[in-house]
């Protein structure tokens, strides 16, 4: 290829300013259209309050406190329940993934486990755990804990077979293989299963706080439907949108970083 080539190929890539500004088009021209009818009556300001009003109500709830306090106890049950569930189905993956024996024994029950609906545990787990904190993290574990151990169990089984005789033939122990061979070749898998186990961690902690607490956003969201404050509730789903966002966009550049050596389509 000649660097004319290069250069017009370069010269035609938009620029990250034209890519963000790409993307804020479409959700930008939304909260126009969604003001410009509310503000003129064709939508009901009781089902759908404008975009000024939801903005005005976060101001409000933010100087009060109301809002950082409730997101700090519903960021920290997201966490836990992500760490909780996303490290036992890391470990238990690599383990499944590596055995043929582990995977006999404990995949057909986890699979079982894994139809469950997460709805459906929810009075089981208020019955043995109260509606304290520990109900609410194991339910958002149940959800975190799927998207790691099947990516990381098809990470490990699609790995190639012919790298494990290689290793053989070098004298790896099991512990390289792993090390070395295994966990290197599933990290694309792995950081997928990290990124959908990250979204179901919110998701399920929207479950776990509409259905019993006494704090978090969720609690907030629930208690604003009572008494008919729609612009709260809309708050309420900014900050879970906002905060599943900037979570899933930290484990991606995570996931650049670890997949430099990849050279891969990028559009």
């Amino acid at each position: 290829m000649s660097n004319r080539a290069v250069a017009l190929g370069a010269a035609g890539k938009p620029g990250k300013a034209a890519i963000a500004g790409l993307g804020l088009l479409l959700p930008g021209s939304m909260l126009i259209l969604w003001q410009l009818l509310g503000h003129y009556g064709i939508l009901s300001e009781m089902l759908f309050p404008t975009p000024y009003t939801i903005a005005r109500s976060f101001v409000t709830l933010a100087r009060a406190g109301d809002l950082w306090s409730n997101f700090r106890v519903s960021a920290v049950r997201a966490l836990s329940g992500f760490l909780l569930g996303g490290g036992l189905g890391l470990l238990l993956g690599i383990l499944v993934g590596l055995f043929r024996r582990s995977e006999r024994l404990l995949d057909p029950s986890l699979q079982m486990i894994r139809m469950i609906p997460s709805l459906a545990v929810v009075p089981l787990f208020i019955l043995w755990f109260g509606i304290g904190e520990e109900s609410k993290v194991l339910l958002i574990a149940k959800g975190a804990f799927f998207p790691v151990y099947i990516n990381t169990f098809m990470g490990i089984r699609s790995t190639d077979n012919k790298l494990f005789e290689v290793s053989r033939v070098l004298g790896f122990s099991r512990m390289q293989q792993i090390l070395r061979l295994v966990l290197p070749a599933a990290v694309p898998n792995i950081m997928l299963g990290l990124r959908l186990s990250l979204g179901l961690s919110w998701l399920g902690l929207v479950v776990a706080e509409l259905i019993a607490s006494t704090s978090g956003i969720g609690y907030m969201m629930s208690d604003a439907r009572q008494f008919a404050d729609t612009p709260v509730v809309f708050v309420g789903i900014i900050v879970f949108a906002a905060a599943g966002l900037l979570s899933d966009t930290a484990v991606r550049l995570i996931e650049r970083r670890l997949l430099r050596w990849q050279d891969s389509y990028q559009g």
